[in-house]
């Protein structure tokens, strides 16, 4: 869900700490993209298993990808190098260990709210399947995990991975506070861009180019997904450009994807790869006009199109690697 708002007082707080409930009680939450793997893993492992939200690989493939695009955009004026394996092994540790801990972090700020909300209300906290305090503890694990990740990264990208932990601890409050917490998560989901340019070479113009037109294209997929709980954020207070943009939801969402693809088609041109470039990015927009085209009130087709948006990173990440390989 979205979050909440100053405005929702009148939500009745739940207890810190929850009694575990017997197994037979436990099943996937409604919006898990892989149920059966996840009531298939050891009891002790579930809950955990759906806190970092691993029974939802695209979250981490939208951390993720956009990653690999950079290394790639860097790579355009020199090809790869082979110690670029090994720098796209710790960016796919660092996406799903630092995509879990953001996700428990935020589960365990909205965890009076997600238990409002039918598609959240069986998420590990809200359920009662774990405590506040053993949710801690694991946010703790996955810390530790990735900051062993983070001590192989050369010392700019070092400095520049650090600098997205209070926009990480931030985001939860930002839908409190603000019609526009998507833009608040498109800096945040997108920070990798950064440090694979500060990895492969440094943050340069333009690769800001690149961080920005992600940044958008978060704002719009992110839209979308909130159109999944417009009812119930209504009813409890939560803010999203979703609410915001009303009617013209589907409208504004793609103004953004435009929006990227104008700071992509510019990051394209800037280093050169104009032709596999400008094919990718032209690729990318017709795969967003056929979200809005597809895009209607329905949740189901809502998070369909949101889970769409892994193929519409992917078009950019061949592109831009054809380019670096020619």
């Amino acid at each position: 869900m979205t979050g909440p708002n100053d405005d929702s007082e009148s939500v009745e707080p739940i207890d810190a700490e929850f009694e575990e409930k017997p197994q037979e009680e436990r099943s996937a939450p409604a919006d898990s993209a892989l149920p059966d793997w996840l009531v298939s893993l050891p009891d002790q492992l579930r809950p955990y298993a759906a806190l970092a939200r691993l029974d939802r690989p695209i979250g981490t493939w939208l951390v993720l990808i956009p990653t690999l695009v950079a290394l790639a955009y860097t790579r355009i004026p020199t090809g790869f190098y082979w110690i670029d394996i090994w720098w796209q092994v710790l960016f796919a540790i660092g996406a799903v260990v630092m995509r879990g801990a953001a996700c428990t972090w935020n589960d365990i700020t909205d965890r009076e709210y997600d238990a409002q909300v039918e598609r959240t209300a069986k998420r590990p906290l809200p359920s009662g399947e774990v405590s506040v305090r053993n949710a801690y503890i694991f946010l703790a694990i996955l810390l530790l995990i990735g900051f062993i990740a983070w001590l192989c990264l050369p010392l700019d990208a070092k400095v520049v991975a650090l600098l997205a932990i209070p926009l990480i601890a931030a985001y939860p409050f930002m839908k409190r506070i603000t019609w526009w917490p998507q833009a608040w998560l498109g800096f945040t989901i997108n920070w990798g861009v950064l440090v694979a340019a500060a990895t492969a070479l440094h943050v340069s113009f333009a690769t800001l180019f690149l961080f920005f037109g992600f940044a958008a294209w978060t704002v719009a997929y992110d839209t979308i997904y909130a159109m999944q709980d417009e009812e119930d954020d209504a009813l409890i207070g939560v803010k999203s450009t979703a609410r915001l943009m009303g009617d013209r939801v589907i409208v504004g969402a793609f103004s953004f994807y435009v929006i990227a693809g104008a700071f992509f088609a510019a990051a394209t041109a800037v280093t050169g790869a104009t032709r596999i470039g400008a094919l990718a990015v032209i690729a990318f927009l017709v795969h967003t006009i056929w979200q809005v085209h597809t895009l209607n009130r329905d949740r189901n087709t809502a998070l369909m199109v949101f889970r769409s948006n892994a193929w519409a990173a992917l078009i950019l990440l061949v592109g831009f690697t054809l380019a670096a390989l020619i």
